[in-house]
């Protein structure tokens, strides 16, 4: 259950944010793949000139973020904005421009009415930087935490292998990795966290056995 800070947290410029969201009902607001692949290049053109993306994973009905609000000085002058207008403002516009153009499109491809999204998104500034790559992490890990994979590396719509790849992306590849020390820091990393991850699920799927034969 999201913090009741997370829901009224401002975005302020050089800072930190883990941004997340479900649907309103708690249902898959991810259909097929085309859904996935439609949110993501929503994403890219309502929220990439504003934000810097560090790590993401889309799940069935929810999906998690990492981002960073860079210097928007540039952004305001192009879109002829007062250099004073707030950070947190334009973040929000364009997050709910985003969420309706998706929410739209859903809805008609799924013969489905009213809102998809849970209002207000939740968003966690993160203050101690040390805790970045725990967070990047967390993000990853997701679709094996809630048993969508048996290992959280082979979900297709997470942020874990693009930033490994070559290819162009707006995902901030280099920063994620200077962040770990390297690819085969970064690759480590979240080896290690996995055998922990494996272990604890291990003993709260025992645990629930001996609760069941009592």
């Amino acid at each position: 259950m999201a913090k009741l800070e997370h829901y009224y947290t401002r975005f302020e410029e050089n800072k930190f944010y883990h941004i997340y969201n479900r649907a309103v009902d708690r249902k898959p607001m991810f259909k097929n793949e085309g859904n996935y692949e439609f949110f993501l290049k929503k994403y890219d053109k309502y929220l990439s000139p504003v934000l810097e993306t560090h790590a993401f994973c889309l799940l069935r009905a929810h999906f998690e973020l990492l981002v960073r609000v860079p210097d928007l000085t540039t952004f305001k002058k192009l879109s002829n904005l007062n250099p004073d207008h707030p950070p947190h403002d334009i973040i929000s516009n364009k997050f709910r421009k985003f969420f309706q153009s998706y929410a739209l499109a859903f809805n008609k491809q799924q013969n489905r009415i009213g809102t998809l999204f849970q209002t207000p998104f939740k968003r966690e500034l993160i203050e101690d930087k040390n805790k970045l790559k725990e967070f990047i992490y967390y993000i990853h890990s997701t679709p094996q935490l809630h048993e969508l994979k048996n290992d959280f590396r082979d979900w297709k719509w997470s942020s874990f292998k693009r930033v490994l790849n070559d290819r162009p992306s707006k995902l901030h590849k280099k920063e994620v990795l200077d962040l770990f020390g390297g690819k085969e820091e970064f690759v480590n990393f979240h080896s290690d966290k996995q055998k922990m991850l494996e272990a604890e699920l291990y003993f709260l799927k025992i645990r629930k056995l001996d609760d069941l034969s009592h």
